[in-house]
């Protein structure tokens, strides 16, 4: 980075330079261009005066080695040319200079000389006979200038070059002084200073990551946390099971069992079984779930029926519980999952009959809406306290430890509706007072394919 900084800044204080000295070399050029040919007009003025006076007399006597002198008549006959013999040259009123100076008196040009070969400046003036005197001389090259200024250009460019050296450094540094006195763990208590005013964006953008970064780092800690607490709950859950059907079978084994016992004994056995065969699937359906439920397929389907099936699935364990469910709305077409929408209202109303009173009921309404779909399930049950409101969805958590084991829960049913409303994007809203029932409200988004 501070290479790279000084590098930049160095390379464009050069390019500055070099443009502002080549700016100044062009105006330069231009200027004694025109000084040049103000001079060179001078200069034709007294030679005019001089040929008026004593004619080629002068001419002939005058020696002019920085300048080429050529008279030529009003008919464009050359009399007279200091560098070339006057009767080899050809006629010159159709020379620019020479039709101004005939017309007002006097013209000058700057042209390319194809009898000396070179880059020429031109000045003409009338004379009183109606002749035309001229005066040139060799343009000042861009080259000529160059070698003239060439010591104090060379001067310049090394002080230009270490101070540019100087000054990248010292702005590099000024730069990254500030930037490398940051604290990351705490970058804005930097914010009211004057060298970090430019950087303020930057600053809370490395507060905001920071932030970020401890919020994830408590959701890593704590998904490990519940991973370690599932392990713990899984194996707790199972054991229990186990140990009832290993124990049972041991008695049956030993023959330690009355003839009239041993039906209640295989039922025993039958029930633990049923409990940890559903436990099983509940962990692996909520492990799917946790993955996002990637294998799962996304297809139309009508979230009312689903809601039919799952309440005729409950039917008998709500009868054997005197418990009356009842199901209300319309048609509400959407694009989702079915086994977890099913899963959903399947669990929602499984939790409503075993938690409820004998002569209880559950309600079940499906309200299809513009952008979503919202699935009630209420009930007349024992309620949930507002302490365990917000642990519900936790996993193996239970409100009534005693009675979920008497009517067989798992503890997982709500983890997999809340991870089931999370995939398809939907919201779960609980309400809830103890002794008079709880209120389970779905948001169901629904989605376009």
């Amino acid at each position: 980075m501070n290479k790279k900084i000084f590098n930049a800044i160095w390379i464009v204080a050069i390019v500055v330079f070099l443009a502002s000295l080549i700016f100044i070399m062009g105006v330069s050029y231009n200027y004694f261009s025109g000084v040049q040919l103000k001079q060179l007009k001078t200069e034709a003025e007294l030679a005019s005066q001089g040929v008026s006076m004593s004619r080629l007399d002068y001419l002939n006597s005058l020696e002019a080695k920085d300048y080429r002198i050529t008279w030529i008549d009003a008919d464009g006959t050359v009399l007279f040319d200091n560098a070339i013999n006057a009767n080899e040259m050809e006629n010159h009123m159709e020379r620019e200079e020479i039709k101004e100076a005939l017309a007002d008196g006097y013209g000058e040009s700057v042209r390319y000389s194809n009898t000396l070969s070179d880059k020429q400046l031109y000045s003409a003036i009338r004379l009183s006979d109606g002749s035309v005197i001229r005066l040139s001389s060799v343009q000042m090259a861009v080259w000529t200038l160059l070698m003239g200024f060439a010591q104090p250009i060379c001067f310049v460019i090394l002080i230009a070059l270490a101070l540019s050296f100087v000054l990248a450094s010292r702005l590099t540094k000024r730069i990254l002084t500030p930037i490398n006195s940051i604290d990351p763990d705490d970058p804005l208590q930097h914010i009211n200073e004057e060298e970090y005013k430019e950087i303020v964006p930057l600053l809370r953008r490395i507060q905001f990551q920071n932030e970020q970064l401890k919020r994830d780092q408590k959701e890593i800690e704590k998904a490990a946390l519940i991973r370690q607490e599932f392990t713990a709950n899984v194996s707790h859950e199972l054991k229990t099971p186990l140990h009832a059907i290993s124990g049972y079978a041991e008695l049956l084994e030993n023959e330690m069992v009355k003839e009239v016992d041993i039906k209640p004994f295989a039922g025993k056995i039958r029930e633990e079984s049923t409990r940890m065969t559903k436990l099983v699937e509940d962990i692996i359906d909520l492990t799917r779930l946790d993955n996002g439920g990637v294998d799962m397929k996304w297809e139309k389907c009508d979230i009312y029926r689903i809601a039919e099936n799952a309440i005729d699935s409950l039917e008998v364990v709500a009868s054997s519980l005197d418990v009356t469910v009842s199901i209300q709305g319309s048609d509400a077409p959407s694009l989702g999952v079915p086994q977890l929408l099913y899963s959903i209202i399947y669990n929602l109303c499984d939790n409503a009959i075993k938690y409820n009173h004998a002569g209880g009921s559950v309600e079940v309404t499906v309200q299809p809406k513009k952008y979503e779909t919202i699935i009630i399930v209420k009930d007349t049950g024992i309620g949930i306290s507002e302490e365990s409101l917000e642990r519900i969805f936790e996993r193996f958590y239970r409100v009534d430890k005693s009675r979920s084991k008497e009517v067989g829960g798992t503890g997982l049913g709500l983890s997999i509706v809340k991870h089931a409303v999370m995939i398809h994007n939907g919201k779960i809203e609980v309400k809830s007072k103890v002794g008079e029932g709880t209120e389970m409200i779905v948001s169901i988004p629904n989605k376009q394919e």
